[in-house]
């Protein structure tokens, strides 16, 4: 597997994060969108894709949260791909990438329904939060953040 560094111009971040909207439309239902309008890729710097074979398998990206924060969006893997550790190494790239911008930690929000993000999530050290922002008193919303 490789990892690539790029921005949200590189044409397999943007094929796999119109995978992703379709996976989150049919498990959010007639909450997509209320989601979507928070997921705009046209302004992401940092993003990073995972190749297994020379074909992008998934996706994660940062974006400025606060001076001292990143959040995490758009991760996805292919379903076919989840369970090798794919997202995880994602995960922590994105996490040494943050660190060398100058961050001390990453947020970010995932669905209840989302029980593979949940779980990744947590394996990797995230602590559940109180909801920020546009995700204040969202039920199905929860909120993580992890010191790097």
């Amino acid at each position: 597997m490789k990892l690539i560094r790029t921005d949200s111009k590189n044409t397999d971040f943007i094929n796999l994060v119109s995978h992703l909207d379709a996976d989150l439309a049919e498990k959010d239902g007639d909450d997509h969108a209320f989601y979507h309008q928070f997921n705009s890729i046209d302004t992401i710097k940092y993003a990073v894709v995972a190749y297994r074979n020379d074909q992008p398998v998934g996706c994660g990206a940062i974006k400025e949260f606060s001076k001292e924060a990143v959040e995490v969006k758009r991760m996805f893997v292919f379903p076919e791909h989840r369970g090798s550790g794919i997202a995880s190494k994602i995960l922590a790239e994105l996490e040494e990438w943050a660190r060398m911008l100058g961050y001390t930690s990453c947020v970010l929000e995932t669905g209840l329904k989302q029980v593979e993000a949940l779980a990744l999530y947590e394996r990797r050290g995230y602590k559940r939060i109180p909801n920020y922002g546009q995700y204040v008193g969202v039920e199905n919303s929860v909120c993580f953040e992890k010191r790097v």
